[in-house]
């Protein structure tokens, strides 16, 4: 079986978005999520695929869940629910968001790749789940150049 596996950036606070955009800038984190979903089938809500300003992502099969029926857009594979998004999947299924799309999948996935954004930012979307039920396997500190600090979390159940 493929794993299922949730990318996301997090602030303490649970934070991930704010109107549709990420309420921060960490380019070494973009560049990880490029490395870890290249060649991969990203899973994600409508309004993700709204927010990316590439569409699709290149190098990636883009599988948009929106309960639309008519809604299509070039490069992107329409499912309308998570558990059709997954079984369309070639390989593991990378699950970039939003809130939405993360809480339907939760309880599937097998792995959160996090990246825990060290601060309190306002936001509408968060991403809010119980730690206890995962085991930390790796953790990456660092800081950006103006002094926010990141960490990139493997979790595993």
């Amino acid at each position: 079986m493929s794993d299922i596996v949730l990318v996301v950036a997090a602030a303490d606070n649970g934070v991930i978005g704010a109107s549709g955009r990420i309420p921060w800038h960490l380019s070494d984190d973009l560049k990880r999520f490029k490395a870890l979903t290249l060649g991969r089938t990203v899973v994600m809500g409508r309004k993700t695929w709204d927010s990316l300003p590439r569409k699709p992502l290149p190098g990636r099969d883009n599988v948009v869940i929106t309960r639309d029926r008519s809604w299509r857009a070039d490069g992107a594979i329409v499912a309308a629910t998570p558990e059709a998004a997954i079984a369309l999947a070639k390989g593991d299924a990378m699950v970039i968001g939003g809130a939405e799309v993360y809480r339907a999948l939760l309880s599937r996935a097998n792995r959160i790749e996090l990246t825990e954004v060290h601060g309190t930012f306002a936001g509408d979307a968060a991403f809010v789940f119980d730690r206890r039920d995962w085991r930390e396997t790796a953790r990456e500190d660092r800081v950006t150049p103006d002094g926010l600090a990141y960490s990139y979390v493997t979790l595993v159940r």
